[in-house]
């Protein structure tokens, strides 16, 4: 480059270069600042929530406030993910200008590309459009179990596009939210566990049913496990009689997400108490032996 274009090309360097640098670097740190005003305000939500629910003596209020705090954080999640597309557009569109593009035309022609877009992607709308109304109207949040159909997991993230659950096996399912049909969430309000305790059908009910009635009194009584139940189980009673075996029914309404370790924990201190009483239990049934 011959020295004296030089100062034209400083001067060309410090120009449109530089602004869009500029632009670029208050892009950024407007993200990081609007991300980090959303995560504290979800933070003193969440810390709220947890004050509440600590300081509630009532179990159904305090699970109100533990939904609480799952709806902070879904609406942290999705608040993030609208602040990142809001400055990434404003970036993007000064720096079209910085670089000499007429946003004019280029907007109008955008307007009818978008058009035609959207008739190309009907299912990202359908995706953001089932996101808003999801995070509206509260149907699920990060931390709850639900069962979208194609997988059963608890939710570890939620933007307007996807939702991100785990499942039991530790699986990550990415799922579009215009994709579920219909959802099942098993961690909003309370849950209901059902016990089924099998004894051997020869036995009295009589006898048997204040024997599981002293099990769930016992275990509605131990403190650490009264915290996981809303309410005292109930005996149903004999719920069937067949193949030698005769079956109680227990229902225990818990804490979302205690349903199922709540039955195992019954199903161990009425098999400590039924050996303790001696209560036989339903004879072993073997398939036939190979010919």
């Amino acid at each position: 480059m011959p020295f004296s274009t030089w100062p034209e090309f400083g001067t060309w360097l410090l120009g449109a270069p530089l602004l869009v640098l500029v632009t670029i670097l208050l892009a950024l740190v407007a993200r990081w600042l609007s991300h980090r005003a959303i995560r504290t305000v979800v933070d003193n939500a969440v810390r709220r929530a947890e004050d509440n629910r600590l300081s509630t003596s009532g179990r159904l209020l305090g699970v109100a406030a533990e939904r609480r705090r799952q709806r902070a954080l879904t609406m942290g999640s999705l608040l993030r993910s609208v602040a990142t597309f809001v400055v990434a557009t404003i970036a993007v569109l000064t720096v079209m200008s910085l670089v000499g593009l007429p946003l004019g035309p280029l907007l109008a022609s955008a307007g009818v590309g978008g058009v035609a877009l959207g008739f190309g992607a009907q299912s990202l709308v359908k995706d953001f459009l089932s996101g808003i109304f999801m995070i509206i109207e509260d149907q699920y949040g990060v931390g709850d179990v639900i069962d979208t159909g194609e997988a059963v997991g608890t939710v570890e993230e939620v933007t307007l596009r996807v939702t991100r659950l785990r499942d039991a096996a530790g699986v990550v399912w990415f799922i579009r939210n215009g994709e579920i049909i219909r959802i099942g969430n098993q961690s909003q309000g309370w849950a209901m566990a059902t016990i089924d305790l099998q004894v051997a059908a020869t036995e009295d009910p009589a006898r048997v049913i204040p024997l599981v009635e002293r099990v769930v009194a016992e275990f509605y009584a131990d403190p650490e496990s009264a915290a996981k139940l809303l309410e005292p189980p109930t005996v149903a009673g004999v719920e069937s009689v067949a193949a030698g075996a005769m079956t109680i029914r227990v229902f225990a309404k818990c804490v979302p997400g205690q349903q199922w370790g709540v039955p195992r924990q019954i199903r161990e201190k009425a098999k400590a108490t039924f050996d303790a009483e001696g209560v036989r239990l339903p004879p072993v049934t073997f398939g036939a032996p190979p010919s």
